[in-house]
């Protein structure tokens, strides 16, 4: 099934929502309208309870090459370029705050809010041929989307700082060894890995997946005791669901467990 937008595509199939980034003449980068299909895009996945993976990646040659640049120069009025940050921040926020996972496919450039994007995900499968920039010294700003948040908490802040302030190019290895890369796939099979782990996720039990999820993004900002309180109350709604008996009933049968969702 096939919804239309302006900027992007939404494609869901078997339990698997895919959104494409579809400015592509414009190497996907972000403006006012990519913004919020983007944003309406993650609320319909939200509340379509037939999707449990959402995997995000560009259409044509980049996944995101940041924001518009073209865009940002044509907000003149400060609360217009301050409107227009706000919303595309809210993509992190609604990326970080989806119960479901999102794995992005990275087929090509992730620079500046591209990068950011990728690092709001929960899974990055990446093209070997991929290059990552925080770009945005080199055009007189900061970085947005919540790098400033994401980046520290993965390389570490002294990488970051090196990161931003050089906006150098590092190539798709080097995104791997810093960690917020989980699997460089050749180009011509980046496609069939994701979405072969993307089956994986579907097959899994939707409810403590986003339980994970939403513990490990809250890990950073409580302490162990406010954890292990927010693991006990986890865990006993878990522990309750049609899921958990029967992931016990297929090991006990040494057989693959069918979760429903209940």
């Amino acid at each position: 099934m096939s919804k239309k937008y302006s900027a992007i595509e939404l494609i869901k199939q078997d339990a698997i929502a895919t959104i494409y980034l579809n400015r592509p003449s414009a190497m996907n980068a972000l403006n006012d309208v990519l913004v919020e299909d983007l944003l309406a895009a993650l609320d319909d996945v939200a509340a379509d309870q037939t999707v449990r993976v959402v995997v995000l990646t560009g259409r044509g040659k980049a996944f995101c090459a940041g924001g518009d640049l073209f865009h940002l120069v044509s907000l003149d009025e400060l609360s217009a370029a301050r409107t227009f940050i706000a919303r595309a921040g809210s993509v992190t926020a609604a990326m970080m705050n989806l119960t479901k996972p999102i794995i992005a496919m990275v087929n090509g450039v992730a620079a500046g809010a591209g990068f950011s994007l990728t690092l709001a995900s929960d899974i990055v499968f990446c093209a070997t041929s991929v290059r990552f920039a925080q770009s945005f010294s080199k055009v007189g700003l900061v970085p947005d989307c919540g790098a400033h948040y994401l980046l520290p908490r993965i390389v570490g802040p002294y990488k970051a700082k090196e990161l931003m302030f050089t906006a150098d190019l590092i190539d798709a290895e080097t995104a791997e060894k810093l960690g917020f890369v989980n699997r460089l796939v050749a180009d011509d099979r980046l496609e069939e890995e994701t979405y072969a782990f993307a089956r994986r996720l579907v097959a899994g039990p939707p409810m403590p997946l986003a339980m994970i999820k939403k513990v490990i993004n809250m890990s950073g900002m409580i302490d162990l005791a406010t954890t292990l309180e927010i693991e006990t109350e986890a865990q006993t709604v878990c522990m309750r669901t049609a899921d958990h008996r029967e992931g016990v009933a297929a090991f006990k049968d040494k057989r693959a467990p069918v979760f429903t969702g209940k």
